[in-house]
């Protein structure tokens, strides 16, 4: 594992070093030097290390621990994620009103706090316990995508809409890669996989507050200037 880090660092390296010099880039790396843009991809890449490593390790909590089966495991997951939806139907309304980077703040925000109260799971504590802790997650994830990806699009020029979407997909599937990654190693061994349960619940709960404030900071100060 580490060996691949280390090779991905590599490769990411000489891929900036090679779009820095081409005449014609893939990716401009320009676009970084616009902070909203910049902070945008970067609140993409946190969100879904959280996100999708506690999908992971959750789901082999209730298959491990709970001894669920796939299908009831992914039956499991369904109230979290018919969440998304309804709260990405209100999203744009709740962004008019108080603005974007209030809106990914709040629901980062929401989403950590549900992570923060699933702390107190352990073997045999039952799914109505965690219940409302997972429909959380998926608000949050619900309210934060709609404005997070206009957002960075409109920090954009329209001809570069294409660039700036292709970006922060990109950012958000090495967020998951990450998560998955980070995560498992941290319940890798069975007799300790409640602890590492509640690590992954610290460091998401962690990652998902400095998403929400360094996209809250970064577009107040830019509003100063």
């Amino acid at each position: 594992m580490v060996a691949g880090f280390v090779l991905a660092a590599v490769f990411a390296v000489l891929f900036v070093w090679r779009e820095a010099r081409a005449a014609q880039p893939m990716l401009p790396l320009s676009l970084f030097r616009r902070r909203i843009f910049a902070l945008t991809s970067l609140v993409g890449l946190l969100v879904n290390v959280a996100f999708y490593g506690l999908i992971f390790v959750v789901s082999l909590y209730f298959q491990q621990v709970n001894d669920l089966s796939a299908f009831a495991t992914g039956l499991a997951f369904v109230p979290m994620l018919s969440a998304v939806l309804p709260v990405n139907l209100m999203a744009p309304r709740v962004a008019e009103r108080i603005g974007a980077p209030a809106t990914i703040a709040l629901g980062a925000t929401i989403a950590a706090l549900g992570c923060l109260a699933m702390l107190g799971i352990d073997r045999d504590t039952s799914y109505l316990a965690i219940f409302l802790q997972l429909i959380a997650l998926g608000g949050g994830l619900g309210l934060l995508v709609p404005p997070l990806t206009s957002t960075l699009l409109g920090s954009v020029e329209p001809q570069r809409a294409g660039i700036a979407a292709g970006v922060l997909n990109a950012t958000r599937q090495t967020g998951s890669v990450l998560g998955v990654a980070l995560f498992g190693s941290l319940v890798g061994q069975p007799a300790a996989f409640v602890n590492g349960l509640h690590a992954s619940l610290v460091i998401s709960a962690g990652v998902l507050l400095a998403a929400g404030a360094s996209i809250w900071i970064g577009a107040s100060s830019q509003a100063r200037q």
